[in-house]
């Protein structure tokens, strides 16, 4: 008898420890929604610009949601709307599908273009627009 008893308490500890500790799910409750699929908000990106024999290579770092995620940088010398000319920085981040730490890692780019010298540089991050800061 003694025995049934302790086979009846162990198991019913084993079921009461697995049902607490299994995470149930909630049909009720909205999913959040995932950090990859909303858009980014203006990025800060560090700037170096560097002009030597009519060629100006700009470098820089930007913060990208994992360690993952790559970079990558085109510059084109656009007219702006007063007529004066200005480089464009066109940086890309594609959203990363792999399994990668969501932890936020500065990634640096390089990229080159002739132009004249004192041009102003503008730099935007999928599209849009990001804020600059000297490096």
């Amino acid at each position: 008898m003694r025995l049934w008893l302790a086979a009846a308490i162990i198991a019913l500890v084993i079921a009461v420890g697995f049902f607490i500790s299994v995470p149930h799910t909630r049909v009720d409750l909205p999913r959040p929604s995932s950090t990859s699929a909303s858009p980014l908000s203006v990025l800060s990106v560090t700037l170096r610009d560097s002009f030597k024999k009519d060629v100006h290579t700009i470098t820089g770092s930007v913060e990208t949601p994992t360690a993952c995620t790559t970079v990558s940088a085109a510059a084109t010398l656009e007219n702006g709307a007063t007529g004066l000319e200005y480089i464009q920085v066109a940086l890309v981040m594609p959203a990363d599908t792999s399994v990668c730490l969501r932890l936020p890692t500065r990634v640096s780019f390089e990229t080159a273009i002739a132009a004249p010298a004192g041009l102003p540089i503008t730099v935007t991050v999928n599209g849009s627009p990001a804020t600059t800061t000297p490096s």
